[in-house]
């Protein structure tokens, strides 16, 4: 069952062969693999219970413990209904190590991920926020410790983090705020380099300062400039005075606290290997099932997960 939350079933059946001399069909992958994200599902229902009645004050076991949750979706084929959005998100303690500044590309400390868990469901936010909160929980979550959610501009990530996690810090993601500074320059200077660049690493600096008022009300300035490009650039405007609250970027990082999402776009770049290649087509549940198995191979919990499954008592 592990190699089919690796690989196609097709290259498990070819694997087990190879490597082990173990002969079994495709279908028959498949059929086991189905039979023990089954078991599967219903542990994590009776876990995830166990999470909700978790104190939400506790003590700290760690007095450093601060820990960040990321939020996004990757888009998989469904059978009969095309490609839909899969709510993906990672739980993760806040580490410090040496990286490299995203602004001046200088190698100094800066907030990291540690010890990263994944969460991901097909369907509405609400059961993907519950799953997060849950898992959030378990890893030791509360009101003890500073916390933080990171996210694109997406409603329902603001929404759950509402919901779920309103006491923690909350950053739009460094990256998706310069692709929209990069769309606002593309729709005022075409593709003239000479142009975009210099204005693009003007806006870049100001946007790691935290001036995102300042940017949307110089894409105002500039709509009237280029009216030819004013729906994209007020649009851009009004994206940064909506997230600017979210975009304290400099402040973060000072102290300590990560500004990319790179966590959880790992994780949805290794659900899409898995659930998104040529010629896949997915039934919801089977879908469903496949992105618990994938989630805990990605959070290096499958061993702990199949011990469960395959020693529970049977009914």
């Amino acid at each position: 069952m592990w190699l089919s939350g690796l690989m196609p079933f097709g290259r498990a059946a070819e694997v087990l062969e190879i490597v082990g001399q173990i002969g079994i069909s495709t279908t028959s992958i498949w059929r086991l693999t189905k039979k023990w994200t089954r078991v599967m599902e219903a542990i994590d229902h009776v876990e995830q219970e166990k999470a909700y009645a978790l104190p939400l004050a506790r003590e700290r076991s760690d007095p450093d413990l601060r820990m960040g949750a990321s939020m996004d979706g990757v888009m998989i084929p469904v059978r009969e209904e095309g490609w839909k959005e899969a709510k993906i998100g990672s739980v993760y303690r806040v580490g410090i190590r040496p990286a490299r500044d995203p602004l001046t590309q200088e190698v100094v400390p800066l907030g990291c991920a540690e010890e990263i868990s994944y969460v991901a469901h097909l369907g509405k936010p609400a059961p993907f926020g519950q799953a997060m909160w849950a898992e959030a929980r378990r890893r030791g979550w509360s009101q003890e410790i500073e916390t933080q959610v990171i996210g694109d501009a997406a409603a329902w990530i603001w929404n759950l983090t509402k919901e779920h996690f309103h006491k923690s810090y909350q950053t739009v993601d460094w990256c998706h705020g310069v692709e929209h500074l990069a769309t606002a320059a593309h729709a005022m200077y075409g593709e003239r380099e000479a142009a975009i660049l210099p204005w693009l690493g003007k806006q870049k600096k100001a946007l790691f300062l935290g001036d995102a008022m300042g940017i949307s009300a110089s894409l105002q300035r500039a709509a009237e400039r280029h009216p030819e490009a004013a729906d994209d650039l007020n649009r851009e405007s009004l994206f940064f005075e909506k997230q600017k609250r979210r975009m304290n970027y400099l402040e973060m990082r000072n102290e300590g606290w990560v500004i990319g999402s790179g966590t959880v776009e790992s994780g949805a770049k290794q659900i899409k290997h898995r659930l998104a290649g040529p010629g896949m087509q997915w039934d919801r549940p089977n879908a469903q099932r496949m992105l618990l198995l994938r989630t805990k191979i990605m959070s290096r919990t499958f061993r702990r997960a199949w011990s469960l499954a395959y020693n529970l008592p049977p009914n």
